[in-house]
């Protein structure tokens, strides 16, 4: 795991660009604290920060190989767990290794397949080959984008990196954030390519991007498959079961210390179980952590998302399994702390966090890189398995929107509220999200014969999987990354998904609830209290200092009614909002306080130009 950063100029001799090189790789130091590398060509510069994780000697990067045709150079972010399959078809092929790494296994491949090489990898990633020979960058990211890459194109060629930051470092790319990315920041949905800053771009998932002198061409090498499932009850379970321990062994494998998220959920319960299992049988322990506040779970009181705290369901699960568990305690004053909320801004080069939650996300992070450099997490398991309660709603899959969206103000209020009336009115976010919505559901394909309600339920299942997913995977990897942290995360290898999105309806529910299938694959492992547990969304402060932390930072925004955030934001809903003198703030207003603050940080850190029209 690592941060990647390039700049190709198919005009310009960029061997006297190393300082900028320097500053655009450096921006990312977080991804990579263990060793930084550049290589320089005449019209190529790539640049690389490391996290050692696999062979950790031999696996140094920018990585290169002499061809007949000239140097094959390689930057490489992410993880390969099939790379010694792959390595002993490429001997078999008259390859030879140099290390044990699997990044060296992924520039042979590209040396003997080409761009196809995507095709054979089973991973997260994100990466880029400059061919000399051919005068092309190859830009190829993972099938469900677990691995961020941006690109931005400029006059003769292109700037890249594994951040948005990375970009940003050079000074060709303009801090402009227009119409289209205040909607991206605002719509809830992430809408494939879309990079927020004007001109940039995301390398889209399961996707291969080219780039020579006449230009940049896409090619889709994986997109979410629609086939039929002939598998009984029986077979479907025991398959995910055989997959899942696959996925969790492969994704094991590891030079360095690793561990398990462990919530006391289903879905981090399950992997935390069969992690265990593997491990045993190296006479190991696993190792997992979970996070709390102090007095939380003494004081919890149940709300519309949340009916029980994690804490005492993380505690059964690791004693069933003989994990060396430890809980994680956070002051709910630590995440008001400016300096954590600078942190997660940096993190993810954009206002769109999610308050507490990110800020406490990447604490845990943090304290976890003091133990681990590896976590494996249940991220997107509710996403592959059906899990959220909205899935279950009828007006969701009648509704001509995205599923989240239906009863999302319901329960986490609308943050548009914030923005100035004239700038609400420009990006229009009701027909934004309708056009989003229109486009997103064109692209998937019914089966013949498909009844209407596991259409609508297809529909729902395909959406969180290529739309939904996105938002949680780029949280978990920028707040992660910024510590050093790899998380990796099994419920998105590309089989599992593949093979339970085409399960139908019927068998995601077979015993009347959310991820019967996931439940059912696992249920010899976990604890009954486990497996009848109701979903709960990571936990979030109720310590009303942190909202009251919250209205003394928007008081101090109110005493600069000049500072740039009032483009976007409404002066006078702050000052409302500030006013109100409910004894409990409401977790709707809370988000919406944290966002103007947010937002408000981001001018100050990025000193972004808007351009609204």
């Amino acid at each position: 795991m690592c941060g990647i950063a390039g700049w190709i100029s198919f005009e310009r001799d960029l061997r006297g660009e190393r300082a900028t090189l320097d500053a655009m790789t450096d921006s990312m130091a977080g991804r990579g604290p263990d060793e930084r590398g550049t290589w320089v060509d005449r019209n190529a510069a790539l640049g690389h920060r490391r996290l050692a994780i696999i062979d950790l000697p031999g696996g140094r990067q920018p990585m290169t190989a002499q061809t007949p045709r000239g140097a094959v150079a390689m930057v490489y972010s992410g993880e390969t767990y099939n790379f010694v399959e792959l390595r002993e078809e490429l001997r078999g092929r008259g390859h030879r290794f140099r290390t044990d790494s699997d990044t060296e296994v992924v520039l042979r491949g590209y040396l003997e397949w080409g761009e196809a090489v995507a095709e054979r990898l089973n991973g997260m990633y994100g990466l880029a080959i400059w061919d000399a020979g051919k005068r092309e960058l190859v830009l190829i990211r993972d099938r469900l984008g677990v691995k961020p890459l941006y690109y931005y194109p400029t006059r003769d060629g292109v700037l890249f990196g594994s951040e948005p930051k990375a970009i940003l470092a050079n000074p060709l790319a303009e801090r402009v954030v227009d119409t289209a990315g205040i909607r991206e920041l605002f719509a809830f949905v992430k809408t494939p390519g879309d990079g927020f800053w004007r001109g940039m771009h995301e390398v889209k998932p399961g996707t291969v991007v080219t780039v020579r002198p006449e230009g940049i061409r896409e090619r889709v090498y994986w997109s979410l498959p629609t086939r039929p499932h002939t598998d009984d009850r029986e077979t479907t379970v025991a398959r995910v079961r055989e997959l899942l321990e696959d996925v969790v062994r492969r994704q094991l494998v590891s030079d360095v210390p690793r561990c398990v998220l462990l919530s006391g959920g289903l879905d981090s319960s399950a992997l935390t179980a069969i992690a265990a299992g593997h491990l045993a049988g190296d006479g190991e322990a696993v190792r997992s952590f979970s996070v709390d506040f102090t007095g939380r779970t003494d004081t919890f009181v149940p709300d519309s998302l949340r009916g029980n705290p994690d804490t005492p369901f993380a505690h059964e699960v690791a004693a069933r399994v003989g994990a060396d568990h430890q809980d994680i305690l956070f002051d709910p004053a630590a995440h008001a702390d400016p300096e954590v909320r600078a942190a997660v801004l940096r993190s993810r080069d954009m206002p769109a966090s999610n308050g507490d939650m990110d800020a406490s996300l990447y604490l845990l992070f943090r304290e976890i890189r003091r133990h681990s450099t590896v976590a494996l997490s249940g991220e997107s398991a509710d996403e592959v398995f059906a899990g959220y309660r909205w899935y279950f709603d009828p007006g969701v899959g009648q509704a001509e929107t995205f599923p989240w969206l239906v009863r999302w103000a319901e329960y986490f209020g609308d943050d548009s509220q914030i923005l100035a009336p004239a700038v609400r009115k420009l990006v229009d976010l009701e027909t934004y999200r309708r056009d989003s919505y229109a486009g997103a559901v064109r692209g998937i394909t019914r089966l013949d014969g498909e009844s209407d309600v596991e259409w609508r339920q297809r529909k729902v299942c395909h959406l969180h999987l290529t739309r939904w997913v996105r938002v949680l995977l780029d949280r978990k990897d920028r707040t992660s990354m910024a510590n050093g942290l790899e998380v990796r995360v099994p419920f998105c290898d590309h089989r599992l998904v593949e093979y339970v999105y085409n399960s139908p309806w019927s068998l995601k529910t077979f015993d009347g609830r959310e991820k019967s299938l996931l439940r059912a694959a696992t249920a010899d492992l976990l604890p009954q209290s486990v497996l009848q547990r109701t979903k709960a969304p990571y936990p979030s402060t109720q310590d009303p200092r942190y909202a009251a932390a919250l209205r003394e930072g928007a008081r101090e925004l109110l005493a600069s009614p000049t500072h740039p955030v009032f483009e976007l934001i409404s002066y006078e809903w702050l000052r409302n909002c500030v006013r109100e003198q409910a004894p409990r703030i409401t977790f709707a207003s809370r988000s919406s306080l944290e966002r103007a603050l947010d937002i408000a940080l981001w001018c100050d850190l990025y000193s972004p130009t808007l351009e609204l029209s």
